[in-house]
């Protein structure tokens, strides 16, 4: 037998057994290699020669063909297909089969019959309007599937290549979402506590879905007595849907009444009234968040269910304690911060093992500490984090708390794998996002991280300012676009960062460095700057940026004199906020004669080569070697550098301009290694261009 035949024979009793357990979620790789008689080793090497995919996949898609041949040839639903064949959910197998073939499998067949039973069963009204159109479909059925198949395949074929970059972002906007403040309806104020947790809940569900855009808390909390409309809400928001809700609570009784509004049509989609006992309180919170995923058809994989389905504590007294305590946790004032941690701590009595509360503990002593010299709940904050890690480890609560800790403890790398892995369990986690792209940029530089959070960040949290905070996070955007390299868009940007607030002080600064990086004229950047720092002649950042470009220019009189201003402003130096600039300081010092000098500078930026562990390093030294006349030793670290990713925009623009590299240039390998560092920075803006757009940030 020829090895194509002997190939298609394995194929084929594969594929056999897969459709013989095809109902059967359970049945996977390890009893596929077990019916086969095959090792799992051995069936995972032989499916992925004779077809390109891993054992999984293989499985997976054959659920899939005969998902698509059931869809196309019976009258059963999505739902009953999917658990047909082998889908424990439905929501996961749309995501599935879109990824397959490109499309959602509601489009090979209208189901309306399906799409009314989903709304009954969400409580939505369904008007008789709704019914004659049912009616006069089940008279049509065939003619309309059919007619609609080859109109969706037509459409397929030509929009494909014009539609596929925008389809994410497309996608993103149609299911971004915001949950409005809750309405306390009870006559006792007191229970305004009880109904602002049932919103957090419902909130803190909705983000677990990666599907869904959900606006932040904080950007949702500045309408709870807006007196706009939800238009005009969803349109500074930048979202389709919005959440109303209002509630009470009786006695031992909840009472609910909650519609999410289609602002495109500006009228409800659903709307639902609630009455359960308290002691239903979590099913009831999970079960809000499933209606709205179903409403606006959101796809919600096995392992975000399992996440919404998770009760925080069964202990109802010890929950009641713990949305008491986060009011206080948010005004963060110390006074309620030690109120909030109290409440918490009483929560913990009742459940010893209450992860959630914990959490929060963790974050009140984070806050506590945040703006202090000397760190005094160090301790605490790492205790109650890892109660938190124990009880709930796949908590993005506990994760961000133990994050909390390092980052308290100035162990910056340490915090990243913690709010990297507090993200996959809630996608709209923005204080998440908002402390990862402050990391990338400062304590851990990463252009392309920086960028790809600060963009994300935007997304979820801009409407929670006002037009100064606005300013500062287009600024923000603006500084990690242009380090990365797109110009065009950092300049639009800095533009919105000055209509929020044309007296932010950065702002025009950035746009100095942003127009050079257009225009490249160093001088025209020089004395815009001079004219800037004329507006507050206390400003050291302008002084630095100003004596280094007279020290690219080699007009080392001029950069003497402003890196004088400078040194005299930061007065004993006990804190040297740019000590990357001392060797051009001493270098410039050193030109004019002002000798006495140079050995200190240089002396600081040994011990800074010495102590800088970023990707930075190799470039400076580098300038070290190159100021002590070390050529070769400077072109081995040019080298290495250029073996470096996501360094900043200002290295490409600036590296040549540095008087010391005059001295390299007659190298042989000099021109071969700046165009290295040059293609390796090009080469990374490509990838971060791609994986933008791809994830719909660009």
């Amino acid at each position: 037998m020829s090895k194509t035949a002997s190939t298609s024979d394995f194929l084929q009793k594969a594929k056999a057994l897969v459709l013989a357990h095809l109902s059967d979620e359970q049945f996977g790789v390890s009893e596929l290699a077990e019916a086969t008689n095959m090792s799992r080793s051995n069936l995972l090497r032989k499916i992925k020669k004779e077809t390109q995919l891993s054992a999984s996949q293989f499985i997976r898609n054959i659920r899939l063909e005969k998902g698509k041949e059931l869809l196309e040839d019976t009258e059963l639903t999505i739902s009953e297909i999917s658990y047909e064949v082998g889908f424990g959910n439905t929501s996961y197998f749309i995501k599935c089969f879109r990824e397959l073939y490109g499309f959602p499998p509601g489009e090979i067949r209208k189901q309306p019959t399906e799409i009314a039973e989903e709304i009954v069963e969400s409580d939505i009204p369904i008007a008789s309007e709704t019914t004659e159109k049912q009616g006069f479909f089940n008279q049509h059925a065939n003619k309309i599937i059919v007619a609609a198949t080859l109109v969706i395949i037509v459409l397929i074929v030509f929009f494909w290549k014009e539609t596929k970059a925008d389809s994410t972002q497309t996608a993103s906007i149609q299911k971004s979402i915001a949950v409005l403040p809750f309405k306390n309806m009870s006559s006792d104020s007191t229970n305004y506590y009880f109904v602002n947790g049932l919103m957090e809940a419902s909130l803190n569900n909705l983000q677990k879905i990666e599907d869904l855009r959900v606006i932040s808390r904080t950007s949702v909390e500045k309408y709870r007595n807006t007196t706009k409309t939800i238009t005009e809400i969803a349109e500074e928001l930048n979202v389709n849907y919005v959440i109303e809700g209002s509630g009470q609570k009786i006695s031992d009784e909840v009472l609910l009444n909650i519609q999410l509004i289609d602002v495109t049509s500006d009228t409800p989609i659903w709307a639902a009234q609630y009455k359960h006992e308290l002691g239903d309180i979590f099913s009831l919170q999970n079960t809000i968040a499933k209606k709205i995923a179903t409403a606006i058809r959101a796809t919600v994989t096995p392992a975000e269910l399992a996440l919404i389905d998770k009760k925080p504590t069964e202990n109802l007294e010890a929950y009641d304690y713990f949305l008491r305590g986060l009011q206080p946790l948010q005004t963060q004032t110390r006074e309620d911060l030690l109120k909030a941690i109290s409440l918490f701590k009483k929560a913990t009595e009742l459940d010893p093992t209450f992860s959630l509360a914990y959490a929060k503990m963790a974050f009140a002593y984070f806050y506590l500490d945040i703006y202090q010299q000397e760190k005094q709940y160090t301790n605490a904050i790492n205790e109650n984090a890892d109660k938190a890690l124990l009880y709930d480890s796949t908590s993005d609560q506990s994760l961000i708390a133990k994050a909390l800790y390092y980052i308290n403890n100035q162990e910056f790398n340490l915090a990243v794998p913690h709010l990297e892995k507090a993200l996959e369990y809630n996608p709209n986690a923005a204080a998440v996002v908002l402390i990862l792209s402050d990391l990338y940029a400062r304590a851990i530089p990463n252009t392309e991280k920086y960028l790809k959070y600060a963009l994300k960040g935007e997304q979820l949290n801009i409407q929670a300012n006002d037009s100064i905070g606005k300013s500062f996070i287009y600024l923000h955007l603006g500084n990690s676009l242009v380090q990365t390299g797109f110009v065009e868009e950092a300049h639009k940007y800095i533009q919105l960062s000055l209509a929020e607030n044309p007296n932010n002080p950065y702002s025009p600064y950035l746009q100095i460095f942003i127009n050079y990086a257009q225009h490249k004229n160093i001088q025209k950047a020089t004395n815009q700057l001079i004219a800037e720092w004329k507006k507050d002649t206390l400003r050291t950042d302008l002084l630095q940026e100003i004596g280094k470009l007279y020290y690219f220019q080699e007009d080392y009189q001029n950069a003497y004199q402003y890196y004088k201003k400078y040194n005299a402003l930061r007065g004993d130096e006990t804190i040297d906020i740019y000590p990357q600039e001392n060797l051009k300081i001493a270098i410039s010092y050193e030109k004019v004669g002002a000798k006495e000098e140079v050995k200190k500078y240089v002396d600081k930026y040994v011990s800074y080569c010495k102590s800088d562990v970023s990707l930075y390093k190799s470039a400076s030294l580098a300038m070290l070697h190159l100021y002590e006349g070390n050529r070769e030793a400077a072109i081995e670290q040019l080298k290495i550098f250029a073996t470096q990713d996501h360094f900043q925009y200002w290295i490409v623009l600036f590296i040549e301009e540095d008087p010391l590299m005059k001295s390299l240039q007659s190298h042989p390998e000099y021109a071969e290694t700046i165009q290295k560092i040059k293609n390796r920075f090009w080469n990374n803006h490509a990838q971060t261009k791609k994986m933008l757009v791809t994830n719909g940030l660009l």
